[in-house]
């Protein structure tokens, strides 16, 4: 197991709020680490990076197709995306180098979600990453 993948497992699954997790290439737009039975396809990456390349108002107002679901935008900025669709909900922290993707499910605390995955972001941004 890499370093990158016991990152994402202790810092955010180990929160019990988040369900799945990824890190995503920028440059090469492909997927560098998940959690166990995560699989992001090449669709849903190019579709994340777009919800970045945007202007965040335009994302927020179309909203986000991820992983064959519409979400809702909740929040759009330039190092930030929060997505949701009823009790389910993606969060997306972008870094110099990675997207940074967590999802959360009924009976999680979003909450716990967007401040795990932040935090995260805000290591692997001081890292240089």
């Amino acid at each position: 197991m890499s370093h990158l993948q016991t990152l994402l497992l202790d810092s955010l699954l180990g929160t019990k709020h988040v369900d799945s997790a990824a890190l995503i290439k920028l440059q090469e737009r492909s997927l560098c680490v998940a959690s166990p039975g995560f699989s992001v396809m090449p669709s849903d990456v190019q579709m994340l990076v777009n919800g970045f390349a945007k202007n965040p108002l335009l994302t927020r107002r179309e909203g986000l197709y991820f992983k064959e679901n519409d979400y809702k935008c909740v929040r759009s900025d330039d190092y930030s995306l929060y997505a949701k669709n009823e009790n389910t909900g993606v969060v997306i922290v972008k870094t110099r180098l990675y997207l940074l993707v967590a999802t959360y499910t009924e009976g999680m605390y979003p909450s716990v979600c967007v401040e795990a995955t932040e935090k995260l972001g805000d290591y692997l941004r001081k890292k240089g990453s």
